[in-house]
């Protein structure tokens, strides 16, 4: 909902300053030639915003072809830092999980080491809390019971990248759709002129060369994105195999013990 309002109040802002532009364009015709002429070294020198360079390309490329590759973006970009904030919070510190879990099983069982999962946050914590759970019925179901929740786990640590690689796939995709409508319009205009004329096809290649940039530009944006959380997500299964091993071997040390 804000990424949606976010994008109406930018798209009216770059209008309201168009229409401006309009009417200010029009007013200075109307003054004198001479003041005019003075005043257009001063012009020249005026820099353009960043911003408002950028409003004024989402014009040129017109509404149409540049509000679904912006929306692609937004909800791009609020996806990856949504998933980036929960995998950031998701990383445990393993040793000293499994350290915790050790001495807890060695002083007050295996309800201590559960009570100290239950304290952790992260799918590791979770991942051991169900192998302890069934710490009764054999090493074997344990292990079993591990991989199987380490696989939820996974599941969830994975969810929303779907939309990620969508949105890097669609991007391009729509850059392109503007690109050929650029181009229609641009044979159009030479159709109905009868002859080439540079000012008549500009502005269908204009729209055709911003759409495809612009999304090209967004599509890599999410990619980096999309490989960090990719990599993070490879690490944290890693660090969660390797921990679950340590964890079968406590538990083989406990009973072993008892």
């Amino acid at each position: 909902m804000f990424a949606v309002i976010g994008m109406l109040s930018f798209a009216s802002t770059a209008f309201a300053q168009t229409d401006s532009a309009k009417t200010d364009t029009a007013a200075t015709t109307q003054v004198d030639t001479a003041a005019a002429g003075d005043q257009a070294p001063a012009a020249a020198e005026a820099e353009t915003a960043v911003h408002q360079q950028i409003k004024t390309k989402f014009i040129e490329g017109g509404p149409l072809y540049m509000a679904p590759i912006l929306l692609c973006l937004i909800f791009g970009l609020a996806i990856a830092i949504e998933r980036i904030i929960y995998l950031n919070m998701a990383t445990t510190n393993t040793k000293k999980l499994l350290q915790g879990i050790e001495d807890a099983l060695n002083q007050g069982g295996v309800e201590a080491a559960k009570e100290v999962c239950r304290n952790t946050r992260g799918p590791v914590a979770s991942i051991f809390y169900q192998g302890l759970d069934r710490s009764s019925e054999g090493v074997e179901v344990v292990e079993k019971s591990v991989v199987s929740y380490g696989g939820v786990q996974m599941s969830q640590m994975e969810s929303g990248l779907t939309w990620i690689s969508l949105f890097i796939a669609i991007a391009p995709m729509l850059g392109f759709l503007g690109t050929v409508v650029g181009m229609i319009v641009a044979f159009d205009n030479i159709e109905k002129a009868g002859d080439i004329d540079p000012t008549l096809v500009a502005g269908g290649i204009k729209i055709a060369l911003i759409t495809t940039v612009t999304g090209l530009i967004v599509a890599m944006i999410l990619q980096v994105f999309y490989n960090y959380l990719v990599s993070k997500i490879d690490s944290l299964v890693m660090d969660m195999e390797d921990a679950s091993i340590s964890l079968i071997d406590i538990l083989v040390k406990y009973n072993l013990k008892k």
